[in-house]
């Protein structure tokens, strides 16, 4: 049924205001419009996927009468798993070689980037930028080759001046070897980040600042880097996440030194070995799970003590 002018005026709304709430409806169905495809990939690819594998850790695979439901007994096995905790302990610490230095680094680089006195900018930021167009498994068996101590040019090097080379595949060098390798495919990526940031602060407050006497020392200490404050919290989220999901580089590089990289040499590689090679689907899940909560974890403590020193 029509409504009318009058039946409007009637109920007490007027023409202008009934075109305004259809405008209102007709944006908010746009807005579901445009939203619906990322949310239908989302549940489709992310949040279903992961309701299955909760699901499936709950279950245990057995000779005699298949998957059976066991509760929470492949987590509490994981809570107790010496080799998982193992891993997690060792990308905790390759987590404090690597991810200080790499930010250091990419800082270092964004700061020198912003004051201009770079010769030739863009071609030195795309450079810095570059490694991380690469994909991780060639880098990863790009540097396998330069580590190599029988063929790589570093062992060559040091032959031909006398000296031994050090073996960087070694029990004692690995970690940090592999921690190079991040470095050098993620600090042009965090670099665009804080870049990006500096970019944004008002050139009137280093103007401000050059008038009061400021070099440039001084506008990048006091001025530059607390505006930096948010998108170096952002980097760090991203490397914890990225440092505890560590993957491709030790999966590559335990081709080249079998006895030094193991099944179980990060949480991540455990978690997949366990899947694909035991065939413990139901415990790799599980794994998965507290390897996710380990995480959140290290990312909530992150976040609540920066959060809790802005207050101050």
């Amino acid at each position: 049924m029509t409504t009318t002018t009058a039946d409007r005026r009637r109920q007490g709304t007027s023409p202008r205001t009934f075109t305004a709430h259809r405008h209102r409806r007709g944006r908010l169905v746009a807005g579901y419009m445009f939203v619906a495809p990322f949310m239908i990939v989302f549940v489709a690819m992310f949040l279903v996927p992961l309701l299955y594998a909760a699901y499936f850790s709950l279950f245990r695979e057995q000779l005699v009468g298949g998957n059976v439901f066991v509760g929470l007994e492949n987590y509490s096995r994981a809570f107790g798993d010496d080799q998982l905790w193992t891993g997690i302990g060792r990308v905790c610490l390759f987590f404090l070689i690597q991810v200080p230095i790499m930010l250091v680094a990419a800082l270092a680089f964004a700061l020198a980037l912003d004051t201009g006195l770079t010769r030739l900018k863009r071609t030195t930021r795309l450079g810095i930028f570059v490694p991380y167009a690469v994909p991780g498994v060639i880098a990863t068996l790009m540097w396998g080759f330069l580590y190599g101590p029988d063929f790589g040019p570093f062992a060559q090097l040091a032959d031909k001046i006398g000296l031994s080379a050090p073996d960087f595949l070694s029990q004692h060098l690995m970690l940090g070897s592999l921690a190079n390798i991040v470095f050098w495919e993620f600090t042009g990526y965090n670099m665009v980040i804080l870049y990006a940031a500096l970019r944004s602060v008002p050139t009137e407050i280093y103007e401000a600042a050059a008038v009061d006497g400021a070099g440039q020392w001084r506008i990048a200490w006091s001025i530059k880097i607390p505006a930096l404050r948010g998108a170096l919290a952002v980097c760090m989220i991203f490397s914890i996440i990225g440092s505890f999901q560590l993957f491709n580089e030790p999966q590559l590089m335990k081709s080249l030194a079998p006895t030094v990289i193991d099944d179980a040499y990060t949480p991540n590689l455990y978690a997949y070995n366990l899947a694909f090679v035991g065939q413990e689907y139901n415990y790799a899940a599980a794994v998965s799970f507290v390897l996710g909560l380990v995480i959140l974890a290290g990312s909530y403590a992150f976040m609540f003590a920066t959060n809790r020193r802005s207050r101050r």
